[in-house]
C-alpha cells in the first residue's frame, strides 16, 4: 500500500490508532462499571456518553478556525496531552468515588479532543495526494473494524482483571503516545499553516466569527458537499443511539446475566463485518459508483436495523449484525473519501467546523432523549425501530439529491478559493 511509503502518515496513522485504543479500552471500561455500579439507573451510562457528545456544542464555533489560522501540529500534540493530565484527575475522582466530578472531567477531556480532530484532518490531508483520500478511508474503516472487534472486549477485560482505575491509566497512557508522535512529525509549513503564520494573541472574536461564516458560505457554494453535510444531523443521531444499543440490547433483553460478554461479541461480529466491507468498499465503488453505494447501502442497513429490534434469539441476531458492518462500511468509505476531495485544504479546518457541530448535536439529542424515556417509557425495540426509520430517510434524501449534482462538476474549486 503506497499510503505506507508515507512516513508522515504512518506516523499520524500510529498516533491516532494508539489514541483511539485507549479511548476505547478507557470508554468501555468506564461504561461497565457505570453499569456495575448503576444498574438499575442505566441513564448514567448513556449521560457518560452525553459528556464525550456535548462539549462539541460548547467550542464548535472556535475548533475550525484556529485548526485553519494556528499551527496544527502544535494544536494536535497539546490536545493530546492536555487530555493525559485531565485522564490523571479523572484516575483521582474514581478513586474516590466522585462521580459528579468524574463527569465534569470527562466533558472537558472530549472539549479537548475537539480541536483535535480538525487539526489532524488537516494534517493527514495535506500529507497524502488526493488520488489517496479514499484510500485512507478504506483504511480507517479497517481499523474502525479492528476495535469494533476487540474494544469492547479489551475494555472488558481491563475492567475486569485491572480494575476501572487500570483502564483508565490504559488511556492516558494511549494520549501521551500519540502526542509524542505526533510531535515527531516533520510537516512542510502550508500543511502546518496553511494561511500563513497567526497568533493566538492576534486572533479576536469577530475574525473567529467572520472564518465560521467563512466556512458556512464555502458549504453552500458547493451544492455537493452542502447536500452530504446536511445528512450529518441524522448521522448524530444514530450514532448517540448506537453508542449505547448494545450494551443495552444485552443488560436488558438479550443476556442480561452475561451482557459484558455478549456485549464484547456484538462489537465483534460488528467489527468483522466492518473489515469485509471495508477490504470490498474501493471495488464496490468502482463497480456501482458512490451514489450507488452511498444511497444502496443505507436503504438495506436501514431495514436490517428494523429486523435487528425484532430479534430475540442470540445466534440469529449476531449474524445479522456481521452483516449490518458488512454493508456500513462501503458507506463510510464513501463519506470519508469524498468529503476531502471537495474541501480546499486551507478551509478543511472551517469546513469540519460545521459537520462536527451537526453530528454531535444530533448525537447529544438522542443521547438525551434515551436518557429520559429508556427503559421506563421505550424498550430497546423502540429504539431499533427508530434508528432504522432514520437511516431510511437519509438514503431516501441522498438518492432524490445526489445523482443530479454528481453529474455537476465540484465546487468550489481550489483556484477559486484561494482567496480564502
Amino acid at each position: 500500500m503506497n499510503l505506507f511509503k508515507n512516513p508522515l502518515f504512518v506516523r499520524l496513522f500510529a498516533a491516532n490508532f494508539a489514541s483511539q485504543l485507549g479511548t476505547v479500552v478507557g470508554n468501555m471500561a468506564f461504561a461497565f462499571y457505570l453499569l456495575d455500579r448503576f444498574g438499575s439507573q442505566p441513564y448514567y451510562t448513556t449521560l457518560a456518553e452525553l459528556m464525550y457528545a456535548l462539549p462539541t456544542l460548547v467550542v464548535f464555533l472556535f475548533v475550525g478556525v484556529l485548526a485553519d489560522r494556528l499551527d496544527r501540529k502544535r494544536i494536535a500534540a497539546n490536545s493530546d496531552w492536555i487530555r493525559a493530565g485531565l485522564t490523571a484527575l479523572l484516575l483521582v475522582t474514581l478513586h474516590y468515588g466522585w462521580i459528579a466530578a468524574a463527569f465534569a472531567l470527562l466533558f472537558l477531556r472530549s472539549a479537548v479532543s475537539k480541536f483535535f480532530s480538525p487539526a489532524e484532518a488537516g494534517l493527514l490531508q495535506g500529507s497524502m495526494d488526493k488520488d489517496q483520500y479514499t484510500q485512507a478511508a478504506g483504511l480507517n474503516q479497517t481499523v474502525m473494524g479492528l476495535f469494533m472487534m476487540f474494544g469492547m472486549g479489551l475494555g472488558s477485560l481491563a475492567y475486569q482483571h485491572l480494575g476501572i482505575e487500570g483502564a483508565v491509566i490504559i488511556d492516558g497512557v494511549s494520549f501521551l503516545v500519540s502526542g509524542a508522535l505526533i510531535a515527531s512529525c516533520r510537516f512542510v509549513p502550508e500543511v502546518r499553516l496553511p494561511n500563513g503564520k497567526t497568533s493566538l494573541r492576534s486572533l479576536r472574536f469577530r475574525q473567529v466569527t467572520a472564518d465560521f461564516a467563512e466556512g458556512y458560505r464555502y458549504i453552500r457554494r458547493s451544492k455537493l458537499l452542502l447536500a452530504l453535510l446536511t445528512g450529518f444531523l441524522l448521522f448524530g443521531f444514530i450514532n448517540g443511539v448506537f453508542s449505547v444499543l448494545p450494551i443495552f440490547t444485552m443488560k436488558y433483553k438479550l443476556s442480561p446475566e452475561h451482557y459484558q460478554q455478549y456485549s464484547a461479541l456484538i462489537t465483534i461480529f460488528l467489527g468483522i463485518g466492518f473489515l469485509v466491507g471495508s477490504a470490498v468498499g474501493s471495488l464496490l465503488i468502482r463497480k456501482l459508483t458512490r451514489v450507488g453505494v452511498l444511497v444502496g447501502g443505507l436503504l438495506l442497513s436501514g431495514m436490517l436495523t428494523i429486523v435487528l429490534g425484532m430479534m430475540s434469539e442470540m445466534w440469529v441476531y449476531l449474524p445479522l449484525v456481521l452483516l449490518m458492518g458488512t454493508i456500513m462500511a462501503p458507506v463510510n468509505v464513501v463519506i470519508g473519501g469524498w468529503i476531502p476531495e471537495l474541501v480546499d485544504p486551507s478551509s478543511m479546518g472551517r469546513v469540519n467546523a460545521w459537520n462536527d457541530p451537526l453530528l454531535m448535536l444530533g448525537q447529544s439529542l438522542s443521547l438525551a432523549i434515551v436518557a429520559i424515556v429508556f427503559p421506563n417509557l421505550v424498550g430497546v425495540d423502540a429504539l431499533y425501530a427508530v434508528v432504522g426509520i432514520m437511516i431510511l430517510t437519509i438514503s431516501v434524501f441522498y438518492g432524490v439529491t445526489l445523482p443530479a449534482l454528481t453529474r455537476k462538476p465540484p465546487q468550489p474549486s481550489a483556484t477559486a478559493d484561494r482567496r480564502l
